[in-house]
């Protein structure tokens, strides 16, 4: 039979050994216990500052100021219904800012290539709507490195349009590009299937010969779309425009001191100067609806990529303001 470990060791030794060993279980309990308590600590943390970003980062200006003030809506990047830049963020910017009691006018601060004719006509049209519901509230369009094509679109529902000195601005075109893959078939001895209802529901496939009668038909289209863009830019310039200039409706782009002599803009300055010296007031406030954390985190570990490329195989059936 074993000896007891204190039949070798006097009490008082064993005693001590004991207490340090219970008390050094003790402090593993504890231990465990604030790792538990820390990393709940944490998560909740997390949760919450995630939480106040999808809640709080959807809209800037949600704080009305309490200050008379200049609403201001962002344009930037391209102009399409997937984009931070589509109809329904940038009405909801501009509904806000025409709803706050204390701003006393508007601005649109563009910096934008253009996009769908869609989305920009969605929101030129609400510009107009807003403008004759709140009267007393003028808009301004501000661009700063770029206000083309379907960014040009919107600015011209402006009450007065501004720019840099070396801005890029017009671009009053339409444009639809896409790829012919039919002689790389060929050379790859690849047999081309499709199967279609109806004589022309194929006609934009890069994969088969174009048909002139469709080619012209797609021009058409084009033509009037352009015609439409050309439309709403007389009628939001009206005379100011110099009609005179042939190049004015090709699709040219000009920068700002160009684009003041043909009459594109009234004047040059960024927002903070059309605020002060135009408006006459210097507090501005951002009414701009921002994209969901969730999904900017998503675009920047590469997801944009591939829809990127799945737009550029697709991008003939698209028309673009550009």
């Amino acid at each position: 039979m074993a000896e007891h470990p204190s039949n070798n060791l006097g009490s008082k030794e064993w005693q001590v050994i004991e207490k340090m060993i219970m008390e050094t279980h003790k402090e593993q309990k504890r231990a465990r216990r604030w790792g538990i308590f820390f990393k709940v600590l944490i998560f909740v943390y997390i949760f919450a500052v995630l939480i106040l970003l999808r809640a709080g980062g959807q809209f800037n200006g949600a704080m009305d100021s309490q200050k008379e003030h200049v609403g201001l809506v962002d344009i930037k990047g391209v102009i399409a219904s997937d984009s931070d830049a589509n109809a329904n963020a940038i009405v909801t910017g501009l509904r806000k800012a025409f709803e706050a009691k204390n701003s006393k006018a508007v601005i649109l601060a563009i910096n934008s290539p253009g996009g769908s004719p869609v989305q920009s006509g969605y929101v030129n049209d609400e510009i107009y709507r807003l403008k004759e519901k709140y009267p007393d509230k003028k808009v301004y369009a501000v661009i700063s490195d770029l206000g083309a094509s379907g960014a040009y679109y919107i600015a011209a529902a402006a009450d007065e349009i501004y720019a840099d000195k070396a801005s890029l601005v017009g671009s009053i075109g339409v444009v639809a590009s896409g790829f012919g893959f039919v002689d790389l078939l060929d050379k790859l001895g690849v047999e081309r299937r499709q199967y279609t209802s109806g004589d022309h529901k194929a006609f934009l496939d890069p994969f088969s010969p174009q048909n002139p009668d469709e080619v012209d038909f797609w021009e058409g289209v084009l033509t009037d779309t352009h015609e439409q863009f050309i439309d709403v830019v007389k009628k939001g310039r009206q005379d100011r425009l110099d009609i005179e200039n042939p190049d004015l409706f090709t699709g040219l782009i000009w920068n700002g001191e160009q684009a003041l002599e043909l009459g594109l803009v009234d004047g040059l300055g960024s927002a903070g100067k059309v605020a002060r010296d135009v408006i006459g007031i210097e507090e501005i406030v951002d009414y701009g609806v921002r994209p969901d954390p969730f999904t900017q985190i998503i675009e920047q570990f590469g997801v944009s990529v591939g829809k990127g490329i799945s737009t550029m195989l697709t991008s003939e059936a698209d028309l673009s303001l550009r």
